[in-house]
């Protein structure tokens, strides 16, 4: 897995500006600001995980039990070369294993038992069985964001050698690329993404 650079002037920005549209948004309100917490680093972060775990989850659901392990490779399109993708059931495995390669440094948990790479536990094969993995890791993502503090941010957890932020945003970003995947191949088998239903595409 490629790590991208994390922009820290850019997560910078955004911390300010949720800190700034919540005060804007009470005053415009008429209201008399009440005693709030402060934002931190982890209440923006959170959001982040939060935003990813819907859209997958909704569009694993969406997948029928018959077309779980789905494959482009089943399609035999000519010119085209799925050989070795992994199959939907895979792909949203993938994510979950990632889920907690990336942020069981942060939380200092142990991995699950039979995660032995990136495609999840062989023993995962029904829906029921790899959605609640899927939710669980993106539960574990939830408790990683909550271990950020703008004192820690920098700083590698254990042997890392990536910073806690690095690892937290890792996590999304990495989610979000297979989200991607996952999008296509509901679309090959004439399944509208959950987050797509309604809008004009």
């Amino acid at each position: 897995m490629k790590r991208p650079p994390i922009l820290l002037p850019l997560v910078i920005l955004i911390f300010t500006a949720t800190a700034l549209r919540q005060g804007t948004n009470s005053a415009a309100a008429g209201s008399v600001p009440q005693a709030q917490q402060p934002p931190t680093l982890a209440s923006n972060v959170d959001p982040e995980v939060s935003a990813i775990e819907k859209q997958v989850v909704e569009a694993a659901e969406a997948m029928p039990e018959d077309k779980f392990n789905f494959s482009p490779e089943s399609l035999h399109i000519p010119g085209d070369d799925y050989r070795g993708v992994r199959s939907f059931a895979v792909q949203v495995k993938h994510i979950a294993a990632s889920n907690y390669f990336i942020w069981s440094p942060l939380t200092g948990e142990k991995l699950p038992e039979g995660l032995k790479d990136g495609n999840g536990p062989e023993n995962l094969k029904t829906k029921a069985d790899i959605l609640k993995f899927l939710k669980d890791s993106f539960a574990l993502g939830h408790k990683a964001a909550a271990t950020l503090t703008t004192e820690n941010m920098l700083q590698p957890p254990g042997s890392s050698k990536s910073s806690r932020l690095h690892l937290a945003e890792f996590g999304v970003a990495h989610a979000f690329n297979h989200y991607g995947q996952m999008v296509e191949y509901l679309r090959m088998n004439g399944i509208v993404p959950p987050a797509s239903r309604g809008k004009s595409d």
